[in-house]
């Protein structure tokens, strides 16, 4: 059960429903949700580990906020982590990895994002976060693997406000599919490249974004 309420609490602030900055009422939360406080508050620690959420000593808890700061800063993180993950996936993963690897992208490029359609692209935001770590799962590090996850999460709150706003303004299909046929080549070189321009370019996407909202 706990686990399910934090992938409840998370989808519901990475998609917007619970806004960034808002302060989360205990008693309405427990409601909606249909829990008791005591695994609410013991998925609301989980998620302040993974910075989506804060605490503060007579305030209470709420949703962390969104800054150019803190995505420039999960922006620069993920370029590191995951282009090191890629490499080493590269290095060690197997036959049966690189299989999951076009196969999810098979999934990413037929599936769908339409900003008109928001069903769209909560599916579409899923299976982009999948391909991503199915892309290092070869690494065979878990502990990279789980703070890679957690970038993403961070990630991903910034993403879906800019894709409520447009459907993307370049061609991801495209660069998904050089930065997997690169990594099943084996050409680390190459696919860490792509993997780190693909980032870089969101990252800056999102930034403009965002200062076109007033966030700073």
């Amino acid at each position: 059960m706990a686990s399910q309420l934090v992938s409840r609490l998370r989808e519901a602030i990475v998609s917007g429903q619970l806004e960034a900055g808002s302060k989360i009422n205990l008693d309405n939360a427990r409601k909606r949700f249909q829990v008791s406080l005591s695994p609410l508050r013991e998925a609301l620690a989980r998620l302040i580990s993974d910075g989506l959420v804060e605490f503060e000593d007579n305030r209470g808890y709420r949703v962390a906020p969104l800054s150019l700061a803190n995505l420039a800063e999960v922006t620069s993180l993920r370029e590191e982590m995951e282009t090191y993950a890629l490499r080493e996936a590269m290095t060690v993963g197997t036959v049966e990895w690189e299989g999951n690897v076009m196969r999810i992208l098979h999934r990413l490029n037929r599936t769908e994002r339409d900003a008109a359609r928001p069903e769209t692209l909560q599916q579409w935001e899923d299976i982009h976060r999948e391909f991503h770590l199915t892309l290092i799962s070869g690494c065979g590090k878990p502990q990279l693997l789980s703070f890679c996850s957690i970038l993403l999460n961070l990630n991903d709150r910034y993403r879906r406000t800019f894709l409520r706003a447009t459907s993307g303004d370049r061609n991801v299909n495209t660069e998904h599919s050089e930065i997997a046929q690169g990594a099943i080549a084996r050409d680390m070189d190459y696919a860490c490249n792509r993997l780190r321009e693909h980032i870089h370019r969101t990252g800056t996407n999102l930034q403009k974004h965002l200062s076109e909202k007033g966030i700073g």
